[in-house]
């Protein structure tokens, strides 16, 4: 009886340690230095992907917003890393600058960071001038158009492989997009769908065009060998699907046409 009383407390022990362990490396991964670095792109319109400084110098958006659950989750304070794009972010993805990201996915990408679960279904497209007539993307393919790409982006990737006599102008980040239109030095600017209709006020006149030409998902980032990580904030993405955390997000910021991505999908 004693021995079966020990062999269980060992069992016991065993257990308990290896959930230790387990609940350690997702930490020791998303929270080396005891906070959780979350990166984020910084945009004049909100999105899925952007988020928005306000008035008060507050970050606002549905990163943002999972930023902060995804600390408050792990139980470490969260600290924000703004960029100006994600190709930004990716870049820094090597240099220790940051623990976890949200980013559009594409070939490229994927190279550089590993990808968890999307969250939101992604469509890229153009915001045209009020002084380009054209109706479709087919009609915007043409050696006199100027297309301003934020550059490292999916989109301005996806951009220049589309169009063939269009000329892409790259950028740094979207405040630069929108500058360049207003002063004459581009008829266009390629971004997903819900951030040009973001940035139509800001450029008067401005249509977005139907259709687009990049379909992908907004997902979950991390740097590249944190496997424990990756598998936890994948499931992380998958419970604020379910609950219904990120479409409350995405309509607070008036996102309300935005979709959620399906659960168990794969970026």
């Amino acid at each position: 009886m004693r021995s079966m009383l020990m062999r269980a407390v060992t069992v016991a022990a065993v257990l308990t340690g290896s959930e230790a362990m387990a609940q350690t490396a997702p930490l020791n991964e998303l929270a080396p230095k005891g906070s959780v670095r979350v990166a984020i792109a910084i945009s004049p319109a909100p999105s899925a992907l952007y988020a928005v400084k306000d008035s008060n110098g507050q970050y606002r958006g549905v990163t943002v917003d999972l930023g902060h659950a995804l600390a408050a989750k792990l139980g470490k304070p969260v600290q924000f890393v703004a960029y100006a794009s994600t190709g930004e972010i990716t870049a820094a993805g090597d240099n220790d600058a940051w623990d976890v990201t949200f980013m559009p996915h594409d070939a490229a990408r994927a190279k550089l960071v590993d990808f968890g679960t999307p969250y939101h279904l992604l469509q890229s497209t153009l915001l045209v001038s009020d002084k380009v007539s054209a109706k479709t993307l087919a009609e915007v393919d043409r050696p006199d158009i100027r297309i301003a790409g934020v550059e490292g982006t999916a989109t301005a990737r996806a951009a220049a492989a589309h169009f063939k006599q269009a000329k892409i102008t790259h950028v740094r980040g979207v405040d630069d997009a929108v500058a360049l239109v207003k002063a004459g030095n581009a008829e266009a600017i390629g971004l997903s769908r819900e951030s040009l209709l973001g940035l139509r006020d800001k450029l008067p006149g401005s249509r977005v065009l139907d259709g687009g030409f990049l379909n992908s998902t907004t997902s979950v980032a991390v740097p590249r060998g944190k496997a424990a990580a990756l598998a936890w904030v994948s499931a992380f993405v998958e419970e604020q699907k379910a609950n219904g955390s990120i479409r409350r997000s995405l309509d607070a910021m008036g996102l309300t046409a935005s979709q959620v991505a399906p659960p168990g999908m794969k970026p």
